[in-house]
């Protein structure tokens, strides 16, 4: 494993690669509040067949800096999706499996949904990652209402402060909130939270939660790709979707199915909650090689 960097979009990216530099391309992101650390057992298994993994941190996260003081510091779905576009030009990848959850996944869903092109395969933790901002102000059932208690925290300043003075507390509640059945460590847990440092992630992190409800404007750089995103497109990729059975924040999403064309399989991992790769990184191995087995039956 070596920890590299590279000048890709509006980022400054530090990411991780795993394995030979000729091996297949494999792009995965991961979630907030997560880091690279989501894939440190899975990226060396990948590697070992035959894959070139890229784990790169996400905008607001670790060492990934902007390269300008007045780019905005937004964390809207278009942004995760044109930062995963330039990423792969930058290191002149023309075609990968990317996945990943959470916000690595919605970047994931929307390259494949809008550049399908580039895209061998899909992993999507909790299927189509891609949000309806213009029905975002729809109530839903009271039990998800308030699993997204912290959405609804960071819409307001006293969020904004809350997140700036104890990100590291509301982000390990978090941890044990969404997967239940993880009995990460102490350690574990250290690992990641130093990425939660960044000057950049409380910024990044409010404007992500507000712009999703359209309580925000997003950044002009990308308002292109947020209105191909409001169309909803539908991805044509291979495609592995998987959700959790004990995911605290999300109930599943086995009705995304109409939202991908085939091939298509959805998936459901025993007692696992959100952080999928790093709950469970065998069958997340597993879900990567069978989605580029799946590409390679189309031919």
């Amino acid at each position: 494993m070596q920890t590299r960097s590279i000048d890709a979009g509006v980022l400054h990216v530090t990411y991780r690669e795993y394995g030979a530099s000729d091996g297949w391309p494999c792009v995965l992101g991961h979630g907030f509040p997560y880091d690279v650390e989501a894939y440190a057992d899975v990226a060396p298994m990948l590697a070992a067949r035959g894959a070139r993994v890229i784990v790169p941190y996400l905008r607001g996260y670790g060492p990934t800096r902007f390269l300008s003081a007045t780019t905005p510091r937004s964390g809207e779905q278009a942004a995760l999706g044109a930062d995963l576009l330039a990423l792969m030009d930058a290191l002149k990848i023309e075609r990968a499996v990317v996945g990943g959850y959470d916000w690595g996944g919605r970047a994931a869903c929307i390259v494949s949904a809008l550049w399908p092109e580039r895209v061998v395969a899909l992993v999507s933790g909790n299927s189509y990652n891609v949000q309806n901002i213009a029905r975002s102000g729809e109530p839903i059932a009271a039990r998800e209402e308030a699993s997204l208690w912290y959405q609804y925290y960071f819409h307001a300043e006293r969020g904004r402060a809350g997140l700036t003075k104890n990100r590291r507390e509301i982000a390990e509640l978090l941890w044990r909130m969404w997967s239940p059945k993880w009995g990460f460590t102490a350690e574990t847990f250290a690992a990641t939270a130093p990425s939660f440092d960044s000057a950049d992630f409380v910024d990044v992190v409010i404007h992500s939660y507000r712009h999703r409800f359209a309580l925000v404007p997003g950044d002009p750089q990308v308002a292109e790709i947020e209105t191909r995103l409001a169309a909803q497109p539908r991805i044509s990729v291979p495609t592995i979707a998987i959700d959790g059975d004990a995911d605290g924040v999300n109930s599943g999403t086995a009705h995304h199915r109409r939202m991908f064309a085939e091939p298509f399989e959805h998936r459901v991992f025993r007692d696992a909650g959100h952080n999928l790769p790093q709950e469970r990184p065998l069958d997340w191995v597993q879900a990567v090689l069978d989605a580029r087995a799946l590409a390679a039956t189309r031919g």
